[in-house]
């Protein structure tokens, strides 16, 4: 690990400040990626600032009926809110289905959506990366990648985004509330993360010196018709293979509306909005479940270790369906 300076700021400017001020600093919050990052040199900053005293740690109900979650408030303190558990269980389960207890109890809103890839050559400085070191190459193309993406890569990395909130957060439509050095805007959420094109290195869209102050939810949860289905290796602690967040609103067993995101399969949440559009209108059955997923999976492409990924992520996507809608409305 490098050395670094450490500082605490109290406002949201001083925190921009300290961004602009020197392009080796890095903001600091639960620190359950960045931390990790440090220790093995992927993340070299010269200065940290904790920024867990500014005024982002609460959860609020928005006058549209909507919610506005803190950028500073824990996952563990979302997931149990009761007003997240009864209007968006959705979101509730995508968090409980990450990581573990002790890590969600440090964790943050702003720093879950922030989190860095979990490629295995990414997080090795011992080999090439186009997104930890850009131009060098990407390992992970001819290497072992059967974690790795199967739509929206490009040549230089087949890297893929690890939360589980933010598949939620896509198929809930949220927006992300940001301040930052050119003043204060929103950000739907489908266009805060990046697929890789030829930089793979930018995550996001956010601008440099920009926090992530909250995060509001619309007023509709899909509260009555939904699922998180994660496929793993393992039962609890893993990343998702592939993972599926799915909102319905159905009326006398037709689809009025249809919301459905993945994970574990790109460089960001993916959404298929002509699919989920095809979706509507349509009673609930099996047969319309599996040209949805066709649909969303158009164009999908493996690689050696990771082909079945394509399969499993339409297996995924009909099961998730059908477990959202229940098996009392299935046609």
């Amino acid at each position: 690990m490098n050395k670094f300076t450490y500082a605490d700021v109290n406002s949201a400017e001083a925190a921009i400040n300290e961004l602009t001020f020197d392009n080796g600093t890095k903001l600091i919050a639960g620190g359950t990626n960045l931390l990790d990052l440090m220790k093995i040199n992927v993340e070299t900053p010269s200065r940290l600032v904790d920024i867990n005293r500014l005024p982002y740690n609460k959860i609020e109900q928005l006058h549209d009926g909507g919610l506005r979650l803190g950028a500073l408030v824990t996952n563990a303190d979302t997931a149990y809110n009761p007003m997240v558990r009864s209007n968006y269980p959705l979101l509730s389960d995508a968090i409980l289905a990450g990581a573990s207890p002790q890590l969600r109890n440090m964790a943050t809103n702003g720093g879950n959506l922030l989190q860095r890839t979990r490629c295995y050559y990414f997080y090795d400085t011992a080999t090439p990366c186009n997104k930890r070191d850009p131009g060098s190459g990407c390992s992970a193309i001819n290497g072992i990648n059967r974690i790795h993406a199967i739509l929206g890569h490009s040549d230089h990395c087949i890297a893929t985004h690890p939360s589980d909130m933010a598949v939620a957060l896509a198929a809930l439509e949220a927006v992300v509330n940001v301040t930052g050095t050119s003043g204060d805007r929103r950000i739907e959420f489908e266009d805060l993360h990046r697929l890789p094109g030829d930089e793979p290195e930018k995550d996001t869209n956010l601008l440099s010196g920009d926090l992530i102050t909250s995060i509001d939810l619309p007023a509709e949860g899909f509260a009555g018709n939904y699922k998180y289905l994660k496929v793993r290796d393992r039962a609890s602690y893993a990343f998702a293979l592939v993972s599926v967040a799915v909102g319905l609103k159905i009326d006398g067993g037709i689809i009025r509306q249809a919301r459905i995101a993945l994970g574990g399969v790109a460089h960001k949440p993916w959404r298929n909005n002509e699919a989920e559009g095809q979706l509507t209108g349509k009673p609930a059955t099996k047969q319309n479940f599996q040209q949805t997923a066709m649909m969303i999976l158009e164009g999908a492409r493996g690689f050696e270790h990771n082909l079945f990924k394509v399969e499993l992520a339409r297996r995924a996507i009909v099961r998730a369906l059908t477990e959202a809608i229940g098996k009392e409305q299935m046609q």
